[in-house]
Parts: C-alpha cells; structure tokens; sequence
C-alpha cells in the first residue's frame, strides 16, 4: 500500500513518519521547497521529541519520501491524506481555503481509484465540499475516476504525538461507503494488531467528533481554573480540590490542573470554530462561550499577581520568565499564555529575561529582541525582582532554592502551574504566589550575597 500526506506540518509528519514506521511507503507533500529539502536532510520544521529520529530512519530504509509534486505523488497512492493548515478567520470560523485547494489539486491529477482522506482539523461538512472540488476538476478533464472521501481527525497530543499516533486510545474514520471502509481498515491494521480500537461512523459524526473532544478537554480547564480563582477567593485550596473531585471515575484526574488557561494550535482554534459553525446554524454554544472567556482572563492571572504584590506602577522592575512554549515538550508558541504575560510586563515598563529549553528561537519570531534570552534556567534569574514559572517544563519542579533565592533581588516566586509545595516555600523564605490558593501576605527575603 502507497499513501501521500499533503502538508508536512505537526499533524502531516508525525502522521508520514508513523506509517512509514510500519512499513508502509509514504510520500510527504509540500509546496514549501525549503521545507522540502531540509527534511531530506533530516531537518525538521517543528519539535516532537522522538520525531527526527524516526525521519532519519525511515527515509534510511526507503519507505519515507518528501517532495514538492502532488501530480507526482498522486499517481500511486491508494490513500491521500489532506494535512495543511485550517488557520482561523477574524470571525473565528476555521480558513479551509488550503484543504479545498488540495482537494482540487488531486482531482487535476488523480488517475485511479483513491480514498482521500481529511486530517486536517475541519468543521462539519468539510468532507462534502473537498468531494465536490475533486468532481468538479473531473469533470473539468473530462475523466470517468471513482474515488472515496473520508475523515480521519488526528488526537494527537504535541509532545507525546509518536505515542499518541503508534498506541491510540481510538481510532476514529468516518465513510460513506464499504470499499473506503476496507481501504482504512487495511490502512489501519497495524495499529490494531495490539488491540487499539477502531471505530467506523459516518463522515459528519467523524468531523464532529474531533471538535467535540477537544472543546471537551477545554471546557474542563476552564471549569477548573474557575473554581481555582473562586477557591482563591474563598479560602480553599484548589490543590485539595482537586484531589477531591479527581477521585470520581465520572471526573477523572485529567485536565483539571488549575493554571494560566489552555493555548496551542488546538483547542483555542476548534473552540472557535465551534462556536462559529453552531451560529452559522442558528445556534448558540453558552457553555463554549463561556470557556473561551474564561481562558481569555486566566492568561492574565499571574501579570495580576505580579501588580498586587508589587504594586500598580511595575516600570523598571526585572523579572525573570520560566517556559515560553504553551506546554511542555514542544516548541509551539501559538496562543501561549506567557505572550500575554510577557506582553503585560512590557506594557507596564518592565524588562524581562527569559529561558525555555526549546522555544526561545519559535519566541524570538513573536517577540524579537524586545526580551532577553537566557542561556540556562539559572541565568534567566540574576538580578530579576521575581520569577515567574509559566510552562511546567520537567527541570523546573525541583531546583535549588538555595541558589534561586542568591541569584533572585528578592525571594518571590510566581508559579503559574503549581508545581511547587505553599508551605515548603514560605518555609524557604519565599512570597510564593500561586494559582487557586491564598497567599499568605508577607515580605520576602532580601537579596543576600554570599
């Protein structure tokens, strides 16, 4: 079996590398020439730990490929996955101008039967408009070709995207007949060798799917990072609460980390596109509304700390920004919640140091020398007036306090994850300030030098 993947962004590659993986041939597509040869030379343009590894060896073994040719490419592939880019307009609603225009680009090109199949993160109907482009460019050639539309969301978590692709909790496919069914299911087979479910629907409830599961996993983060900000408030601990309602099976201990809101190419974009696909039926999502805002407010929680420890006027403090990226273990930047942190801080006169173990060089696209850029976590600190911890990155959960409270002007600590224990760092000599729990007021340690 041959398969083409068009587009080699975050959801493209990981899915070409992970066919290719297990031994089927893969041809990865993209217009993007630089892009193109770079791959080939085992350059990547994004950061998934465990991806560039798997590139390298499957291009080895021959089963991985990288062009610019669609024509080309098309002309054998039993299944084509369509994987660009579906960027939000200003209304919200997801920008399908890429996909249709790949949709046309196969049915110009396409010889024999083919299952094409939509990756990419698509509204409700998306499937039906990419089988009328490939029609309509038929029938513009003049060509008698069947071919099959499918929808195949992606549940990949960036960061643990390989593990995610290789040992999925479910499979979903949506189809409209019983030969793409048994092109998928052959596609597939690998993967369900171990016993991974597969799950067959139809092609609206597949598209739909996708966007629901994600607005799902954000409306828990909101949710919890209301009742952070309420418990706060209140009195109670948010940590306690959480470990509470966690124990549910019908809960769950997942997604409900209370922080400084959601960001990433995903769940601020689909909750959007939700949003907007229900209006343009005449039909409003209160609750989807409702998590978009609060995230929105969430991502200004901790520059909020910042003004009521330090007071209004922040101009000419220093502070130093650990985790750029909007989660760990990648690079992603976009809708990351320390843009509007750092944002606000110089906005209101400050400097700032930063230090993320991957994303500094993705950071400098969006914020330029406006900030500084530490070589390690530890230099991001000297001479700063407080740190902030803005991504849970693995090396910040247990630092040398002892070292971080010399190198700090002041021993205060705003930790927008909670990863560190209230008490343990009172104790230390801290002003530590968290999320969904009240702070005691007090005044930190003075700078001392050795």
């Amino acid at each position: 079996m041959k398969i083409a993947v068009v587009g080699t962004g975050y959801v493209g590659l990981v899915t070409g590398t992970c066919f290719a993986e297990v031994g089927i041939d893969v041809t990865c597509i993209d217009i993007d020439q630089r892009k193109i040869d770079n791959l080939k030379q085992g350059i990547l343009p994004i950061y998934e730990p465990g991806l560039e590894e798997m590139v390298t060896r499957n291009v080895a073994a021959g089963r991985l490929h990288f062009s610019t040719s669609l024509p080309e490419s098309i002309q054998d592939a039993d299944v084509a996955f369509i994987a660009v880019g579906t960027p939000p307009g200003e209304d919200g609603s997801a920008d399908l101008k890429y996909v249709l225009a790949v949709a046309r680009g196969i049915g110009e090109n396409l010889n024999r039967h083919c299952v094409v199949v939509t990756k990419s993160t698509v509204p409700v109907g998306t499937a039906a408009k990419v089988r009328k482009e490939i029609e309509q460019a038929l029938d513009t050639r003049g060509a008698d070709i069947e071919f099959d539309v499918a929808s195949n969301p992606e549940f990949l978590k960036e960061g643990a995207a390989i593990d995610d692709f290789l040992k999925p909790d479910r499979i979903v496919i949506g189809v409209a007949s019983e030969r793409a069914e048994e092109v998928m299911r052959k596609l597939y087979k690998p993967f369900l060798l171990n016993g991974h479910p597969i799950i067959f629907m139809d092609i609206p409830s597949a598209e739909m799917t996708k966007y629901a599961a994600n607005s799902m996993l954000a409306t828990k983060i909101s949710f919890m990072n209301d009742i952070a900000n309420l418990c706060e408030i209140m009195g109670a601990d948010v940590n306690k609460v959480r470990l509470g309602i966690g124990s549910d099976a019908r809960i769950g201990n997942k997604f409900i980390y209370p922080g400084i809101g959601y960001g990433g190419s995903c769940f601020p974009k689909d909750v959007k596109a939700l949003i907007k696909t229900a209006a343009e039926n005449g039909y409003q999502m209160q609750v989807l509304k409702a998590v978009e805002s609060v995230n929105e407010d969430q991502k200004s929680v901790l520059f909020n700390k910042v003004q009521q420890h330090f007071g209004s006027n922040l101009a000419g403090k220093h502070l130093a920004v650990w985790g750029l990226s909007f989660k760990p273990k990648t690079d992603d930047m976009r809708e990351a919640p320390s843009l509007v942190i750092i944002e606000k801080l110089l906005e209101a006169g400050c400097t700032v140091t930063a230090y993320d173990p991957v994303a500094m060089k993705e950071a400098q696209h969006t914020l330029g020398n406006r900030i500084n850029y530490a070589k390690d976590q530890l230099s991001a600190l000297i001479d700063a007036d407080a740190l902030l911890v803005v991504t849970e990155w693995p090396e910040f959960r247990s630092p040398n306090f002892d070292v971080v409270g010399r190198l700090l002007k002041q021993r205060v600590v705003f930790d927008g994850r909670n990863i560190y224990d209230a008490e343990e760092m009172e104790k230390a000599g801290f002003a530590y300030h968290c999320i969904g729990i009240r702070t005691k007021h007090r005044e930190p340690a003075a700078h001392q030098t050795a």
